[in-house]
């Protein structure tokens, strides 16, 4: 079948239906390339409770020891790896809860942690 306006089906056949139109915002309306959302940013968050019996509480109170706790011991009291208890540190102590957890290497070359009041 062919079109009575030639330039009618033209113009149908090259526009994109809505469905495939961009969802972006318009240059205007963008934030700057390097912004954050600032509702996912925690900002001086108060130290979260841990729950009775979790591991979380285990190592918090391992750490709260004079002494803190060696690498070695944290792994025995949670079943994780070197690896995970690393990152529990540095992500859900650090940054989720705001402790400061310092790192203390011996002479012997093991590593012990402690938790310090800010």
């Amino acid at each position: 079948m062919i079109p009575s306006n030639p330039t009618a089906a033209m113009v149908a056949a090259t526009d994109t239906p809505p469905s495939r139109q961009s969802k972006r915002p318009s240059a205007r309306n963008r934030k700057p390339k390097g912004a954050r959302n600032t509702k996912t940013v925690r900002r001086n968050k108060p130290p979260a409770n841990a729950k009775r019996g979790s591991k979380k509480s285990k190592i918090l109170a391992l750490l709260k020891r004079p002494g803190g706790a060696s690498l070695q011991q944290l792994q025995k009291a949670t079943g994780w790896q070197a690896h995970s208890v690393r990152g529990f540190l540095s992500g859900a102590l650090k940054k989720t809860m705001g402790l400061q957890v310092d790192s203390v290497q011996q002479s012997d070359g093991s590593r012990f942690y402690v938790v310090t009041e800010k």
